[in-house]
């Protein structure tokens, strides 16, 4: 008999979030961790521990700021009391998610797995050897941060995993790759007083956002007295007991050597994949990630993979999310249309904030489409100014036709995009958008006041 209906390996939020829908829908699902603890990577060593310390990194800049709203105050960074409260939050929610587990009957198994058939897995826990077999597995086991060939971890050359837990913040940092990564880490040092430079090999900073957008990212770090260089090379990293030293190579201005505390390795995230028994069963693999169809299924019967193991566009913790649940509802034969990885929002919180869904312009015209565009400036919003930060809104419309992508950097844009989604993936007409009343003074006028632009009738802008 089948120990269970569900076995899911990895309790990530893609793993978790499958285990919990398909105990939802009556299934008897195992989920196997060989960290003590749920969450994953987001939970425990991501999203949720970096978005509290970049918290308190934005609480610093705005003490530090005060006068500007005519307040007499100043701070200095508590180290330990940062760490503590990005612990607090990290534990209190390992905890929900724990007690949903419980509470829906999920089996929480501890242990390193490994598929030794199609439907039968091997559990190597602390009390030996377990065997489970189940008609479906999903394999959710994640990434983990890479490094740039021949560079090994040290002291003071590091990744993410690292820096959440450091005991001490470092005087100066050199910061390599400036995806949404990079750019939080950048942010967060620069803002706890570190001098920091930021290292990126393509030729813009925030590379996968709209070149507009990326501009403006540059010139917001720059004021803020980080030193950029994009279109960068690094030759050499060498570390000491004391110091780090980078040298890198740029068109412009050649050979150039940089030397701090510490250098943190922010080039992308690798999947995890080797020793799960993947190609011994047969399942079909691309540069270490599972080859999945559009339903997220291998190409082996019964096995399944989500989130960022996944050969699939993003590595994002809402992506795998959708993922989990996606395929958790079609093990229970429910008929689940495929994501659109292309309405999906992407969002780096670093200060200044980034969020963007849809096509870039660039993507836009490269697809045939014809487009118009308006960048609309925070500055022209009353709320804007009251926070004291600029900004821009990019929409991205076919011409005549719906909107194909919004593009935004300012403040708390994280939490604007959760409109533009809606615009995007409901293929809003400008002018339908500009027809709603956005309340005022609020910074969500930044978007209807860039549709009202595109609409023909602008009011605050020229």
């Amino acid at each position: 008999m089948a120990d269970a209906d569900v076995i899911v390996i990895g309790a990530g939020t893609g793993g978790y979030s499958c285990a919990l829908r398909g105990a939802q829908l009556d299934k008897k699902v195992v989920l196997v961790e060989r960290d003590d603890r749920v969450g994953g990577t987001c939970l425990l060593r991501g999203c949720i521990p970096t978005k509290a310390i970049l918290e308190s990194a934005a609480t610093m800049d705005r003490i530090n700021r005060a006068e500007e709203w005519g307040i007499k105050a100043s701070g200095e960074p508590d180290w330990a009391g940062v760490r503590a409260f990005e612990d607090g939050i990290v534990d209190k929610l390992v905890s929900g998610v724990t007690g949903l587990l419980k509470a829906r009957k999920v089996e929480v198994v501890q242990g390193t797995a490994k598929l030794t058939a199609p439907g039968k897995v091997e559990v190597d826990t602390a009390d030996g050897k377990r065997s489970l077999e189940a008609p479906d597995v999903v394999v959710a086991t994640g990434s983990q941060p890479k490094l740039l060939p021949g560079m090994q971890l040290g002291k003071r050359v590091i990744t993410s995993d690292q820096a959440l837990f450091a005991d001490s913040l470092p005087k100066s940092v050199v910061v390599i790759g400036a995806g949404a990564v990079g750019l939080e880490f950048a942010s967060l040092y620069r803002s706890f007083g570190a001098e920091v430079t930021l290292i990126e090999a393509l030729p813009r900073l925030a590379p996968l956002e709209d070149e507009d957008i990326s501009k403006e990212v540059d010139r917001a770090f720059r004021k803020r007295g980080i030193a950029t260089h994009a279109g960068a090379k690094v030759q050499d990293v060498k570390e000491t007991q004391k110091q780090v030293t980078v040298t890198f190579e740029t068109a412009k201005s050649g050979t150039e050597t940089v030397k701090a505390e510490i250098c943190l390795v922010a080039v992308g995230r690798g999947p995890i994949s080797d020793g799960v028994g993947l190609k011994d069963v047969g399942v079909e693999m691309e540069r270490g990630y599972v080859k999945v169809d559009g339903q997220l299924r291998t190409n082996v019967n019964g096995v399944w993979a989500i989130g960022d193991v996944a050969a699939t566009p993003y590595q994002l913790a809402h992506v795998s999310m959708a993922e989990g649940v996606a395929v958790a509802e079609r093990i229970a034969g429910m008929d689940v249309p495929e994501l659109d990885y292309a309405g999906v929002p992407r969002v780096t919180f670093s200060s200044p904030e980034i969020a963007s869904v849809g096509l870039t312009e660039e993507q836009a015209k490269e697809r045939g489409h014809e487009v118009e565009t308006d960048n609309l400036s925070f500055r022209g919003i009353g709320k804007a100014n009251i926070v004291g930060e600029g900004g821009t809104v990019k929409v991205v419309a076919e011409t005549d036709g719906p909107v194909l992508g919004v593009h935004m950097i300012g403040p708390h844009v994280t939490d604007l995009v959760a409109e533009a989604m809606l615009i995007t993936n409901w293929e809003a007409i400008p002018a339908e958008v500009a027809a709603l009343i956005h309340p005022h003074p609020t910074l969500s006028e930044g978007i209807g006041e860039a549709h009202l632009a595109l609409a023909g009738k602008p009011l605050h802008t020229m």
